[in-house]
């Protein structure tokens, strides 16, 4: 990666619920405690994120949200193979250098159409992780 002056990036999937942690508490008997919490969703809001890295530069995280559609009218709740396109692409053109992307096995990143992304653009090559390594990829504590 030196020699292409290129920026490692490890790449996941992560989320941000936006309903509170639920806990147990004690009470007395018979009085059961009643905690109020405003604005209560069971909306999750799920990201993409890049680790990026390279030698003498700082690390940083590009990511990018994805607009919570209501999955329950037909709305998708997980990311597309365009969505990695799009966010490599913009990855690209931030670093303005190209770019080595590590991920995990996950259906959507060997779909076909993002691995024929990947071959006829010569400014990115991909490799991919064991099936489930946490300890391996740094995006996996987000």
């Amino acid at each position: 990666m030196a020699a292409l002056d290129a920026w490692l990036c490890f790449e996941d999937e992560a989320g941000f619920s936006m309903a509170p942690p639920t806990t147990r508490i004690w009470a007395r008997r018979g009085h059961t405690p009643l905690i109020r919490v405003k604005g209560r969703s069971q909306r999750r809001f799920p990201i993409a994120a890049l680790a990026r890295y390279k030698q003498g530069e700082h690390s940083r995280l590009i990511y990018r949200p994805m607009r919570h559609v209501d999955h329950k009218r037909g709305g998708r709740r997980t990311f597309t193979w365009t969505d990695y396109r799009d966010l490599r692409i913009d990855a690209h053109q931030q670093l303005g250098a190209p770019i080595v992307p590590v991920w995990d096995n996950l259906g959507v990143h060997k779909d076909h159409r993002l691995r024929q992304f990947i071959e006829t653009h010569d400014w990115i090559t991909c490799y991919f992780l064991p099936a489930y390594p946490p300890d391996f990829n740094p995006v996996e504590g987000i």
